[in-house]
């Protein structure tokens, strides 16, 4: 797939995150990622307190969320990124126009 400024993403499905793991990360604020994807999907979980699920119009998953923090980072902050493969964390950096 051939990214541009144009890919269409939305909030993914639930169950379509099954099977994910780290792929990368995004190195970037809290209010930033509100900005570019919006509200986050998930708040308080387990490991993580936030997180958001996309679906990308290629169909690729990702998930951007912070891991086993005390608080939700609000400065810059090195964000996981989770999919199937690579090809998630270039659809974020994408989409969120900040360099790979």
């Amino acid at each position: 797939m051939t990214l541009t400024t144009e890919t269409q993403f939305e909030t993914a499905p639930h169950g379509s995150l099954n099977g994910t793991c780290l792929q990368g990360y995004i190195n970037t604020t809290f209010d930033e990622l509100v900005n570019v994807f919006g509200t986050p999907t998930k708040i308080k979980g387990d490991k993580v307190n936030v997180e958001w699920s996309i679906q990308f119009s290629d169909g690729t998953v990702a998930a951007i969320y912070d891991w086993k923090r005390c608080k939700i980072p609000t400065g810059v902050y090195n964000w996981h990124i989770g999919g199937r493969s690579k090809l998630a964390v270039d659809c974020v950096h994408k989409v969120a126009q900040i360099g790979i």
